[in-house]
């Protein structure tokens, strides 16, 4: 795999490793571009993310591994950025990065993804729910503000699935990623969770082929171990589909390689 653009560090609270192990490990795989993407700061659900002041520390740390591994790879800067009406701030929004993932854990105040919160589901309707996330990441989208969209499906993560379509469901937020000219990420985190496939689903995937939206990887690691894990089954996955190449970031400007 030559790409890998969402892992995180220690600052986001819930990973483990240094910077240093992350990077030696996406060499050791071959990784030539390994962008960190950690939880951006914002003022809601702190013990999940950065600080606002730990902001020039993130910073520093990826810098100086991309100067210290500058013969062996390319290290990225990014941020992953919860879409969270009200609560976003231009601090994280414009600050100068190579790239942005938009990601929705939230729906109102309930954080879905959060093992803590999975009684929450019981009882609701679960298309609603779905209906409710993509309308998110459309608003996501049409914002205009992020690069990449993180882990398309992630309601899916305790297979709690919906009855209709899901092709359906998310047909605006996939008309507005590819209005917004975004890319998506296929995410191998997925694996590791209850529903154990990738962020799109296989289905969802085709759509977004048929839609000639652009696609790029991650690990969403967490610990070292876990980058480039199920690397070659998201590469058949969207080589299955017709991808050939995948986007890189610099500076917020997006390239195509062949992957």
């Amino acid at each position: 795999m030559k790409v890998d653009l969402h892992n995180h560090t220690v600052l986001c609270n819930h990973a483990t490793g240094t910077v240093a192990e992350y990077v030696e490990a996406a060499i050791s795989c071959k990784i030539e571009y390994f962008g960190f993407s950690d939880h951006a700061p914002m003022h809601y659900d702190p013990k999940y993310r950065m600080s606002f002041e730990q902001m020039d520390l993130y910073e520093l740390w990826v810098k100086e591994a991309g100067e210290k591994y500058t013969d062996q790879i390319t290290v990225l800067l990014g941020y992953e950025v919860d879409y969270l009406p009200g609560y976003m701030d231009d601090a994280v929004l414009n600050r100068p990065c190579d790239y942005l993932i938009g990601s929705v854990h939230f729906i109102d105040d309930w954080g879905f993804d959060n093992p803590e919160f999975i009684g929450r589901y019981e009882g609701l309707d679960i298309d609603e729910i779905y209906r409710r996330y993509f309308s998110l990441i459309e608003a996501m989208a049409k914002s205009g503000k992020f690069d990449i969209v993180g882990h398309l499906d992630l309601l899916k993560v305790f297979k709690f699935l919906p009855t209709k379509d899901i092709r359906i469901l998310a047909q605006g937020a996939l008309k507005a990623i590819k209005k917004a000219n975004m890319s998506i990420e296929i995410n191998m985190a997925g694996y590791r969770k209850p529903i154990a496939e990738a962020y799109p689903s296989p289905v969802l995937l085709e759509t977004i082929a048929e839609l000639e939206i652009p696609i790029t990887f991650g690990s969403d690691a967490h610990r070292s171990d876990q980058i480039g894990l199920f690397s070659d089954e998201i590469e058949a996955m969207a080589r299955s589909v017709g991808y050939d190449k995948c986007a890189l970031y610099r500076a917020r400007d997006r390239e195509m390689i062949k992957f």
